[in-house]
């Protein structure tokens, strides 16, 4: 196996086609690392500083910024705007027809149609995150006050910068290889990491040494059960029935439906950690406004969200509701049945028809608790260990470890398979 790892190695790097898109997605990678430390004008870096350390929503976009939102730098908002915009989007297929028609039946001129508009929809959602965030941290001295003139600035500099940011992730997936905006999350994950190593070593003394050689553990214990539970799918048997043509009868194919056990991969933890840490944003803005009602709301719910016992509980039932709610969304049963029925398939020992659509309805509904069930344990293994050892300089993130995973199994598979297209 080893052999075989160094032979596809040596053929990725001299395959000049291959060399170019990797050294393309490296290229690229730098660029966003520059215009990352690029800050805009105007920063006070130990207010900063001391924001980040009090609010986990925003240490939540700054993985989807890709560290950029960290130091407020020009591409602060990083692909977050592109990543709503999508969501958006999938969500708009379930409510407007013409929207669902588009990306589910004109094929890959309505997913070009559907790609066309969560541009579109990218740059308003740019713009008002980009008002909402000045404008409050303004209000909490991490950016001086600059004018009228000034602040459209700084709003139309960091829109352009998510903008760019979401251009150079189509690049990547064109000109490189993989998926370009979860590249660009993936760079962000990495360049961050080293920092927080350094931190939490930092401040390890001789009485912690055993949770954090238990934290090291379990980390690696979590990165293979990512990458296991990642590949796992629960497989239906299909069958295609015998074609007559003439005096011949060819005999019916049989292939199998693969039902992934992360169907809706890591959006159930975005929406949830939306869901809980937006309140914060809000009423941190009110108390901003000199709200009193506001200001007591705000410090009820950062005890809330400070008891890792608490959060945690309600961040578990959110990511698995959502995980069902989501997989519901974008996984339909009765479209997947009328398709194997229109292409002459169907499920060994099952109808075809509204019985097929119970049968697979019903595997997708068991497959999704295990998978629902695993991305909450992952999501609150931050909070697990926090209440356990009282250490809050851990930097065990579950959202970015299953991001960073992922990513790194879909870049490898795709290598492998330009390596293995270049071999035969």
């Amino acid at each position: 196996m080893i052999n075989q790892f160094l032979h596809k190695a040596k053929l990725a790097f001299t395959d000049a086609e291959i060399r170019a898109r990797i050294l393309f997605i490296l290229g690229a990678l730098a660029l966003f690392r520059v215009l990352a430390a690029i800050p805009i004008p105007g920063v006070d870096k130990t207010a900063l500083a001391s924001f980040f350390a009090n609010n986990q929503f925003f240490g939540l976009l700054n993985i989807f910024s890709g560290g950029g939102l960290a130091r407020l730098s020009i591409v602060m908002l990083g692909v977050g705007p592109y990543i709503t915009a999508s969501i958006i989007m999938q969500l708009a297929t379930i409510i407007f027809p013409a929207v669902k028609a588009a990306y589910f039946e004109e094929g890959e001129t309505g997913r070009a149609k559907f790609i066309q508009w969560s541009r579109f929809l990218t740059i308003p959602i740019a713009v008002l995150q980009g008002l909402g965030f000045l404008i409050l941290l303004e209000s909490q001295g991490v950016i001086a006050h600059l004018g009228a003139l000034a602040f459209v600035a700084n709003v139309a500099l960091i829109t352009a910068g998510s903008i760019m940011l979401t251009w150079i992730g189509e690049l990547v997936t064109e000109f490189g290889i993989g998926n370009g905006v979860s590249l660009i999350i993936f760079a962000g994950i990495v360049a961050r990491l080293p920092a927080g190593v350094s931190e939490s070593l930092f401040a390890a003394s001789a009485v912690n040494i055993p949770a954090y050689i238990a934290f090291a553990v379990l980390a690696l214990f979590m990165t293979y059960a990512v990458v296991v539970v990642s590949d796992a799918e629960r497989s239906i048997p299909i069958a295609y029935a015998r074609a007559v043509r003439g005096a011949a009868i060819s005999q019916g194919a049989a292939t199998y439906l693969p039902i992934r056990l992360l169907q809706a991969g890591v959006i159930p933890i975005i929406f949830a950690l939306s869901l809980l840490l937006l309140p914060q944003m809000a009423l941190s803005m009110l108390s901003a406004a000199h709200l009193s009602f506001a200001a007591t709301a705000s410090l009820w719910y950062t005890a809330f969200l400070s008891d890792p016992w608490k959060y945690g509980a309600a961040y578990f039932l959110l990511v698995v509701l959502f995980t069902y709610f989501y997989t519901a969304v974008t996984f339909e049963p009765h479209r997947v049945a009328e398709n194997l029925q229109k292409t002459g398939a169907f499920v060994p020992g099952v109808r075809p028809g509204r019985e097929t659509e119970g049968h697979i309805g019903a595997i997708v509904s068991r497959v999704t608790l295990p998978g629902a069930a695993f991305l909450g344990l992952i999501a609150i293994a931050p909070s697990i260990i926090q209440g356990l050892t009282g250490i809050t300089t851990l930097v065990l993130g579950g959202t970015a470890l299953l991001i960073a995973v992922q990513v790194v199994l879909d870049l490898a598979r795709k290598i492998d398979a330009q390596v293995s297209l270049r071999e035969y």
